[in-house]
């Protein structure tokens, strides 16, 4: 920090079990995500390469090594390893992870159909490889599914050996979790939230306004993903309580 200020609260330090900070790349260029290490890199424990961006980005290898070299995990979206099981390629996923040297993974089903038995199966192979990071939810705003059904899907990944989830909100923030109009679904929240640990869980939260919900009801060191690149210190200060939204919460 660049001055004292009493009374701050205390985040976790990288790297982070809890308070992960996961953030979109949309397609990035090398140089741009030098930029953002250069800011961000502290604050930033993952950067997703959203949904299938990673197929035709230029110089995907050189901008991994930006961000391996500034201490940030990376991984590929779940539509990516979706796209490789709907062509029956997914041999050939699991050579990508290798090839590009990526320690975690992401499992999901938001844009296709496969029954959650087969996912879980897809979650213990690709974990006998690399660490597995899944996402429930779909990204058809028009499935709707009861809190019953989150959390029995949660509980299931977790035990296929998921090490997160992801609680689905598309980089839109108007799915999944939240409402057409990007309003939190609390109840479904509140009763994830009774069965499922909530370290274990990284909410999406593309919004300010959701960001902001999530830090006032669990803390400073809530896991939150899908973050814009423009966005990190801004986050980081509304985790510490410097920003208006959350000035008088951690005083």
């Amino acid at each position: 920090m660049n001055f004292q200020l009493n009374n701050v609260p205390l985040r976790t330090h990288k790297p982070r079990e809890n308070g992960l900070t996961m953030v979109m790349d949309k397609g990035l260029s090398v140089r741009q995500a030098e930029d953002l290490v250069a800011v961000g890199a502290p604050y930033i424990d993952f950067v997703k390469l959203g949904w299938t961006t990673a197929y035709i980005t230029p110089g995907l290898e050189d901008k991994l090594a930006v961000y391996r070299d500034a201490g940030i995990e990376t991984y590929f979206g779940g539509t990516l390893f979706e796209a490789f099981i709907v062509r029956n390629q997914f041999d050939d996923f699991l050579r990508l992870l290798e090839k590009y040297q990526l320690g975690y993974a992401e499992v999901s089903d938001g844009s296709i159909t496969m029954a959650h038995e087969e996912k879980c199966a897809y979650i213990a192979k690709v974990a006998q490889h690399v660490t597995v990071i899944s996402e429930v939810g779909s990204k058809d705003g028009t499935k709707i599914m009861a809190p019953y059904k989150w959390i029995s899907l949660m509980k299931a990944e977790l035990e296929a050996g998921t090490w997160r989830l992801i609680a689905e909100s598309r980089e839109s923030g108007n799915v999944g979790l939240y409402r057409e109009s990007g309003e939190v679904r609390q109840g479904l929240v509140d009763e994830i939230l009774v069965e499922i640990p909530n370290e274990k869980i990284i909410w999406e939260a593309p919004l300010k306004s959701q960001q902001v919900y999530f830090i006032q009801l669990l803390g400073p060191n809530v896991n939150l993903g899908n973050i814009s690149t423009n966005e990190i210190i801004a986050l980081e200060t509304t985790r510490l309580g410097l920003r208006g939204d959350t000035f008088h919460n951690f005083i």
